[in-house]
């Protein structure tokens, strides 16, 4: 394969580790239903830490596409593979931007926030967002209730776009014999 036909290896790796991320993400966010009462709120935490971490490199990684081209798509995929393709990504980028969004918002206005300081990693302390954790408590409670409400939605929403986006390059791969899975692979 030709290295005009591959990502960069920065957008590789970006991908790859946010990939990982919200792998870890779902096995937490679901995980935590079916745990010990001792294990829950560390696995919140580390939730609460990937997430943050994965806002902060989906930031990077939208920086780093608008300034470098990505690898135009092979010759053999006809004109809808090319939208569905670009209507998943840009799906898939405004899932991974909302759900760290809703759950610092939902995070924010948890009832609990103050005698729980934020600290990404147990070892850097974040903040919460300031406007919404000086809010009256009964609006903190209807938006903690809210956001917490969408940040589930988003995350099935997540969930099927990630199913599209796998199901999409193994197609390719797979029954179109195109070397997809090569082009975000070193």
């Amino acid at each position: 394969m030709n290295a005009v036909d591959r990502y960069t290896r920065t957008a590789i790796l970006l991908h790859w580790a946010i990939a990982v991320m919200i792998f870890v993400n779902i096995v937490l966010g679901i995980g935590s239903g079916y745990v010990p009462d001792s294990w829950v709120r560390p696995m919140i935490d580390l939730h609460k830490s990937i997430g943050i971490t994965v806002l902060g490199l989906v930031l990077v990684r939208l920086i780093w596409r608008l300034t470098h081209k990505p690898p135009a798509f092979p010759a053999g995929y006809r004109p809808w593979e090319r939208r569905a393709a670009h209507g998943v990504h840009l799906a898939l980028y405004g899932l991974i931007l909302a759900l760290p969004i809703t759950g610092w918002i939902h995070d924010s206005a948890w009832s609990a926030a103050a005698s729980h300081p934020l600290v990404l990693f147990w070892v850097i302390p974040w903040f919460r967002l300031g406007f919404i954790t000086h809010l009256a408590p009964a609006t903190k409670h209807d938006l903690h209730l809210w956001f917490g409400t969408i940040h589930t939605a988003c995350s099935y929403a997540l969930y099927a776009l990630l199913a599209l986006h796998i199901g999409g390059a193994l197609k390719h791969q797979l029954i179109d014999r195109v070397p997809e899975l090569q082009r975000m692979w070193r």
